[in-house]
Order: structure tokens, then sequence, then C-alpha cells
């Protein structure tokens, strides 16, 4: 990266009076002769290379200095085209960022950790579905997230890793990304096989349900998104909101909620009726509480806690995707945690969950305003999505190309209707577009 005396990347297609920190620095001592060729162990990703040369006696003569590509051999059927030429700029940047961020496991970015994070998977696996109808790397992430479980039930938070890692509600995304497999693969066979992992996921959450019917106080570290808390060296708060460490989060709650009511739903259809029914009652004891203790009147909306001192977009977000809310609330609410900008908002990797509470409100023009996000990306010299909004560490993150997805599922309205994706369900919400072109492959 380049940045300017004040530390700041700004405008990344300006390189006048910027420099480059020593992140990554490969030192190449010659011993005189010629013709030497220099290569990396590793895979390097950059945008800017600067070379500095001491010489010694003898000057030194570099004949040439290239870079190949490398990725997963992701293969781009889909086509996406409509009358908003900056939604084709979007989406050629997002499939950019998907592809570098895919190699022999999926990862969350190609500078930083190099790791297949499940909250990230979860996004890039579906790219990859409706991208390129290529579900080898989502099995693979699948079945190695499975292998990372630890004795107490939870998943690690990315793995192959040499170094554990755990954040509960990555765990559940995990559930999340078995029921998308289930939903968009005739495969019930390997869903099967993670029938006693997603019970013993679930299993842990709902020994932390504490007197209140919500969860109480939980370990490790219960990241949501990067809107809330700072690091800190005693807790692990990057991330973490409010209630998440202490009890009684309404965000990871109903997260838990809405997971059991996907897992309910997988099981019921795999024959474990019992089970199913189990996790059903669960969800609603749980949807329940959180409405009872977190449901401020004055605000008309969920709070973060049943404190009510802080609100969000997530715990709303969560609560219509749960079914807390009837349709003409679920519109009052989603409209209420746009406009409000006293609230917390989510930034790039939550907002996947925010357009799925759009999708389930249908208020399809609000999208397209979300998508100013990615838009301002672009503007400043982005060719590829960032983790975060500005200022960013990471210029290239996976969570980010999520429109690529919602681009087909959502403005394209393609989803499936039954598990197995037997069944079509088409229902665009094209917004103000005057015409979409769309190409999506379909494993059938």
């Amino acid at each position: 990266k380049l940045i300017d005396t004040n530390g700041v990347k700004g405008n990344r297609n300006i390189v006048e009076g910027k420099s480059m920190p020593n992140y990554i620095v490969d030192i190449f001592y010659t011993d005189g002769g010629k013709n030497r060729k220099y290569q990396p162990l590793w895979f390097r990703t950059y945008r800017y290379i600067e070379i500095n040369v001491n010489t010694g006696d003898e000057a030194l003569t570099i004949n040439d200095i290239y870079g190949f590509f490398t990725a997963y051999p992701f293969k781009e059927k889909a086509v996406f085209k409509s009358s908003n030429t900056e939604l084709r700029d979007i989406w050629d940047t997002g499939w950019r960022t998907a592809r570098l961020c895919a190699g022999e496991t999926y990862y969350d970015c190609p500078y930083y950790e190099q790791l297949q994070y499940v909250g990230d998977t979860r996004i890039q696996a579906l790219i990859s579905l409706y991208v390129t109808g290529d579900d080898r790397l989502m099995r693979k992430a699948i079945d190695q997230f499975h292998n990372s479980q630890l004795p107490d039930g939870l998943t690690q938070s990315r793995f192959p890793s040499v170094e554990p890692q755990v954040i509960p509600p990555f765990s559940l995304i995990w559930v999340e990304m078995i029921h998308d497999y289930w939903m968009l693969r005739d495969d019930n066979k390997f869903v099967k096989k993670y029938v006693n992992g997603i019970d013993n996921v679930l299993h842990w959450y709902e020994q932390h349900i504490d007197e209140t019917g919500m969860l109480g106080p939980m370990d490790w570290w219960n990241f949501v998104d990067w809107s809330f808390g700072s690091w800190n060296n005693d807790r692990p708060l990057g991330g973490t909101p409010t209630g998440a460490i202490d009890g009684n989060s309404s965000i990871i709650t109903l997260k838990y909620a809405h997971t059991l009511q996907l897992a309910s739903e997988m099981f019921d259809n795999l024959g474990y009726k019992n089970k199913a029914e189990d996790y059903k009652n669960r969800a609603k004891s749980l949807i329940k509480s959180t409405y009872k203790y977190c449901w401020d009147k004055n605000n008309g909306l969920l709070a973060d806690t049943p404190d009510k001192k802080t609100f969000s977009q997530h715990a709303n977000i969560v609560g219509i995707l749960t079914g807390s809310f009837n349709k003409e609330e679920n519109e009052k609410i989603l409209r209420k945690i746009l406009e409000d900008k006293e609230i917390t908002e989510t930034t790039f990797y939550y907002k996947f969950y925010l357009v799925e509470a759009i999708r389930k409100a249908g208020l399809s023009k609000d999208y397209f305003d979300i998508l100013n996000d990615w838009k301002e990306m672009i503007d400043i010299g982005l060719t590829t999505f960032a983790e975060t909004p500005e200022p960013t560490r990471s210029d290239c993150h996976a969570w980010s190309a999520s429109p690529n997805y919602h681009f087909l599922s959502y403005v394209c309205g393609i989803i499936p209707a039954s598990p197995g994706f037997k069944t079509v369900i088409i229902e665009p919400h094209l917004g103000e577009l005057n015409y979409i072109e769309v190409i999506m492959p379909h494993y059938k």
C-alpha cells in the first residue's frame, strides 16, 4: 500500500507524495553472476512495487520484472448487464475481489491473514455457486470447519490454521453455510455427514441460555461486525456488541434463533423429525424472550440488550430474519434503521445480512441506495473491495464482494424454491433499472 505523510492511503490512483511501509520485503543478495532469477517462495499480492538497489563495486542490471497471476481456477459463467453501467463496474470489481481470495482454500484477504474464516467463507461460497457453478471449494470448506470442531462443540473461526481461534457466532454461520449448500445442491448424503456437528454447535449455545430465556454470558471472541467495540488487552472486544460477553445480546440470541430455524427446516427434510421440532420450539422461545426484554416502544426498535441503552441495525436485521415482527412492522423497522444515523450501522460484511432483511421486507429500492458504499470505493481508486469503510486496513476482502451474489439472487431474484434447487423462483427487484440481461449457471 501507499500512504501520505499522515499515514492515509487516500485515492489509490494518486501516487505522488506517498511512500510504502515495509510490510512485506524480499531481500535478494546478488553474487555478481549474470542472468540470475529470483522469485518469492509464496505468492505476493500487490498493486505497487518499490525496488531499492544498493550496489557495491559493480553496477546491477535488472533485465526484467514481471508477475504471474495465481488463484483457484474459477470460471466466470454468470453474466450480469443492466441499464446502469455503474453496476457493471461493481460486478467486475467484486469478481476480481472474490477471485483473489481463493486458492487451495478460500481466504479472507490475499495480503494479510490469508486464512479461511467462516464469516467470509459463507459469502464467498454463495458467490462461487452463483457466478461459476463450482462447488468444490465450498464442500471443502464445510468439511474443514467440521474437522476444526473443539471438544465443547464449537468450530474454530478459521481453518486450517496453526493457531486456534474461536468466534462462536461463526460456528452458527457454518450451520447456515451447510443450509445454503443443502438448498443449492441435491446432495443429502453430503449434508448428513454434518448432522452431529450441527447439533454440537447448537447444544453449546443451548447451555448458555439464562433465566431470561436469552443467551447469557459467553466465552471466546463474539465478533459480529467491525461496527462494534475496539480491542482491549484483557477482553476480546473488537467487533463485539453490547451483551455478547456479559450476557443478553439480542443480536447473538436472535442469530442463534435464526440458525435453529434453518437447522429445523433442514433436519425435518432429512428425516430427523424430533430434533427438528426441538430446534423449532427453542427458536420460538428465544424470539419471544428477546422481544419481551429488548423491544423498545419509544424507539420502535429492538435494543441491543434489555437495558435499552444502545440500538443497532444488526439487532433489527436478525429480528426481521427470524420473523420476530409482522410484514407491516418489518417495513417500518427497516425504514427506520436505514434512516436513523444515531444507531450503530453495518459495515460491508454485515450489509450482506442487511440485504437479506431487505429481501424479506420486500423494499427493493433501498438495495440500490446501499450500493453507494461500493461506488465510493471505486471512486477513490480501489480495484478490489475493502474490508471496512475508510480508513481501511485490507484493500481486498472477500466478504465485500457480496453484490456479485445479490445482483443475481436479489436484483434478478433467482433463488431456490425447494431444497436441492430442484425448483426455482425468479422474482426480480429492478428498482429504477430499465432492463437486465442475465445468465446464471445451474448444476442441472
